[in-house]
């Protein structure tokens, strides 16, 4: 959520900022909505401090007495009126509330111009992707990939995008879980492991709702939403409290299954693992302090990056221009790595500063050892990693010419052996 006395006193700013993300949002009647609130409120105000008044004087006067009663009546008069108006604020208040958490977060200033994807700039490579597998061709047309990934009885017991994992195809992705959450403690990250349920309050805290509502599966009778990411229990983890300041930065880190109904997908780019309506993933999330917001952002990515490249896969960093940015996010990078089967390079992982948006969403705060009072913190997601894509990478660029896929060195350990071999 934005700060309202931003947009009351700098409402121009709010607009071109919201611009840059070339989002659709009328702010002239929000800023409509807010004054009509707090006009409201105001007159609530003075009747309560009425109220509070006449039961002072109250105190001083003898019961019984003319005046006395006199002072009843009036009680009562601003009791009764002090009711009404509570109800119209209250009204008034829902609509309020729906209007600012309408309003999308704003870009930082370093996010360059552009609308379309195809706008992001490239802001670093590693890695070479000339000497991957000659043999490479893409994940699903792997002889005997069906054996160990079995898209076929998944979508009969579940529906499209909702694969089997088949023996050393569910070895490989607990290796590359055990793999991503050991790394994840080395870097400082304390492992959670939270409930993928989560209610309506959780996804309006981090900003999936009301944005995402088609994107998510919800539950009948409980209305719960199947989380989509685990930044959704981790982030609301610390919802309305406060910490210390000294404890900040907060490191936690989460393995959990995502649901996604990804409507309207469809063509190659979905193709095998590409994009699965149930998939795994670790998720690094930090509560910061405003002031390292930026440099423990930075800090993130490199913590993302540095599995990619213990898994020898090339791959690249891209700056997300203000177009393709989500409404929560101020500043975004994602990591795509090259699959070479494919030609392609493949999104697995979005590292993304959300400022105070969603801390003010969630009231996350840090008691300051200056003021005394509590400010709010930033907060900081991203993914390290997506398992598929990852998946996808591996079995196309370490192909071998005998059908079998290479291990990546670091990844040896956890799956047992440096070879995978597609059963015929």
């Amino acid at each position: 959520m934005l700060d309202p006395k931003l947009l009351r006193e700098s409402p121009d700013l709010v607009r071109a900022a919201i611009q840059k993300k070339h989002l659709e949002v009328d702010i002239d009647a929000v800023l409509t909505v807010d004054t009509a609130w707090r006009s409201r409120l105001h007159d609530v105000e003075v009747l309560r401090s009425r109220q509070k008044a006449a039961n002072n004087d109250m105190v001083a006067l003898k019961k019984g007495s003319p005046e006395f009663i006199a002072k009843v009546g009036e009680m009562k008069a601003v009791s009764a009126e002090v009711k009404q108006r509570e109800a119209e604020l209250a009204e008034i208040e829902t609509a309020w509330r729906q209007a600012m958490l309408s309003l999308p977060n704003l870009p930082h200033s370093s996010v360059p111009e552009g609308r379309t994807p195809e706008e992001n700039v490239v802001f670093s490579t590693h890695g070479s992707i000339d000497s991957l597998s000659p043999v490479a061709k893409a994940h699903w047309e792997i002889p005997g990939f069906d054996h160990l990934f079995d898209f076929g009885r998944g979508a009969k017991v579940t529906g499209a995008g909702f694969p089997f994992y088949v023996g050393d195809g569910a070895r490989l992705v607990r290796a590359l879980l055990n793999f991503f959450l050991e790394e994840a403690a080395a870097a400082g990250y304390l492992e959670v492991s939270p409930p993928i349920l989560v209610n309506a309050a959780s996804a309006t805290a981090t900003g999936q709702l009301p944005d995402k509502e088609g994107q998510m599966y919800e539950t009948v009778g409980d209305h719960l939403y199947a989380v989509p990411t685990a930044e959704v229990p981790l982030t609301n983890f610390f919802r309305d409290e406060i910490l210390a300041e000294e404890s900040l930065p907060v490191r936690r880190c989460a393995y959990t299954p995502c649901f996604r109904r990804e409507a309207g997908s469809y063509g190659k780019d979905v193709r095998g693992l590409n994009r699965l309506h149930q998939f795994d993933k670790v998720e690094l999330l930090k509560w910061v302090h405003p002031s390292q917001s930026y440099v423990e952002l930075d800090r993130l990515r490199d913590d993302a990056e540095r599995l990619l490249r213990k898994l020898e896969l090339p791959y690249r960093v891209l700056l997300m221009c203000g177009g393709d940015l989500g409404f929560s996010q101020a500043k975004k990078y994602d990591l795509e790595v090259w699959a070479a089967g494919q030609k392609r390079w493949l999104e697995v992982s979005s590292c993304s500063n959300f400022e105070a948006f969603q801390a003010r969403r969630a009231q996350i705060r840090y008691r300051s050892r200056e003021t005394g009072k509590p400010e709010l913190v930033h907060t900081l997601n991203g993914s390290g990693l997506a398992v598929p894509r990852v998946l996808a990478a591996i079995l196309e660029n370490n192909l071998q010419p005998d059908g079998s896929v290479r291990i990546p060195a670091a990844l040896v350990r956890f799956f047992g052996r440096d070879h995978l071999q597609f059963p015929a």
